[in-house]
């Protein structure tokens, strides 16, 4: 006889303690109360959802009616309290999920590190002394230790899929938009993808499933043979460690053994003219927008890291902004055009083995450097306006990185069902 979700809770509960610093905060309340709904719908032989009685917690961008959204700064602390859920939030609910608490993050969700000098830093789960990654570290980390079942990340630059390759499991940014972005903070709002974050794909499936309150249901005995995919080589493997680039190559053998053809991709002169589209990356320029008002008013809060990087976008002309869009629409076209044949391509999610905290705490050009480094190939999918998943991929030593799958927008459903009969080859 299975245990009750109340007992699941509590046993979690009991193992986490005060969640820190995986949790900003945990929600014990709400949460008992939800498992025990669960419990009452289960005895009556009711589901409302897959994810009925699940214990999914929620990135602290994401607004939860009561609590204030702290999205991982001191400079949001005494702000006042959410008036409602996010409207991905309030679908979990209507779901039955028991969300158990808002996870920790990098500040404003500006680097793929996973540093938090306010609420701390969450150690990978494989390796306490190594960065988890960012920016949904909390989120990554929660699902890897099993404080979370399922988790809601986001990633504007591979904020879902990096803490997932460096923690061992699986998470995707979904095509832009698919979930709905009210309610949560934004870093850069038009990169931004709010994105599920599970053991497997299945899980990612079942989750984005009720962020975007449509059906994405995996198909079963999909023919391997009927499915062609490019591999990314070159920008995407220069300055690759070399476990990164071994378990990658035996991982694309390995996905060719299944009876999928594969065929060597080359982007690396679209990636070159998308980095040229402004003076500024996008994600500065709009990100300093966001942050105009709060940093004139709270600059001395900030991480410092976070507010140089939010500073570039500052002396940004409205009219640069404007031609970088449309120089962008124009690449997001063109590689769709070079991807017309391809049900979608992999590549390394990240090159390099996660990098020690202490290190990264301790020197600027190193965070620096590998934050460029960690950011560079999932940032792809946001800026070419993809849909992306990341799958756990072995490095050896007890450490992970990801196989990455991206394709164009709005195939989704194909990517989830092709990241599923590819989930044992990047595993190994």
């Amino acid at each position: 006889m299975s245990r009750s979700v109340r007992d699941k809770l509590e046993a979690t509960l009991a193992r986490i303690g005060d969640g820190a610093p995986v949790f900003t905060r945990l929600l014990l309340d709400t949460a008992r109360a939800e498992a025990d709904a669960a419990d009452r719908r289960r005895e009556a032989g009711l589901q409302l959802s897959p994810i009925d009685g699940t214990i999914v917690s929620v990135k602290d961008l994401l607004d939860v009616k009561g609590v204030t959204t702290w999205a991982g700064s001191s400079a949001l602390k005494g702000a006042a309290p959410a008036t409602q859920d996010a409207p991905s939030v309030a679908r979990l609910r209507r779901a039955g999920a028991v969300i158990i608490g808002k996870t920790n993050m990098t500040e404003f969700a500006f680097s793929g590190i996973g540093l938090n000098a306010t609420f701390g830093t969450p150690g990978s789960a494989l390796d306490k002394a190594r960065i988890p990654g960012g920016s949904s570290s909390g989120a990554a980390v929660s699902v890897a230790e099993g404080s979370s079942e399922l988790t809601v990340g986001t990633d504007t630059g591979g904020s879902c899929r990096i803490p997932a390759a460096f923690n061992g499991i699986t998470g995707m940014k979904p095509t832009h938009n698919t979930v709905p972005a009210e309610g949560c903070f934004p870093l850069a709002p038009s990169l931004d993808s709010i994105g599920p974050l599970a053991k497997d794909v299945a899980g990612c499936a079942r989750l984005l499933s009720v962020l975007a309150d449509r059906p994405f249901a995996l198909t079963d005995g999909i023919s391997a043979g009927r499915v062609r995919l490019g591999v990314a080589g070159g920008a995407f493997l220069a300055e690759a460690d070399p476990s990164v680039a071994k378990a990658y190559e035996a991982a694309i053998e390995r996905v060719t053994r299944l009876g999928i053809a594969v065929e060597p991709v080359d982007f690396d002169a679209l990636y070159k003219e998308m980095f040229a589209i402004g003076p500024v990356p996008i994600v500065t320029v709009e990100a300093a927008a966001v942050h105009r008002e709060l940093m004139a008013s709270r600059a001395d809060a900030y991480d410092r890291r976070v507010a140089a990087r939010i500073a570039i976008g500052v002396p940004c002309k409205a009219a640069d902004y404007i031609i970088a869009m449309e120089k962008r629409r124009a690449l997001v076209a063109r590689l769709a055009a070079q991807l017309d044949g391809l049900d979608g391509f992999l590549a390394p999610t990240v090159p390099i083995e996660a990098p020690m905290i202490a290190a990264m705490e301790a020197d600027d050009e190193a965070f620096f450097t590998a934050n460029r480094l960690i950011l560079r190939n999932p940032a792809f999918g946001n800026l070419f306006d993809l849909c992306s998943i990341s799958l756990p991929m072995p490095l050896g030593g007890g450490l992970s990185g990801g196989m990455m799958l991206s394709a164009v927008a709005g195939r989704d459903l194909q990517l989830l069902n092709i990241a599923k009969l590819i989930e044992p080859a990047a595993a190994g």
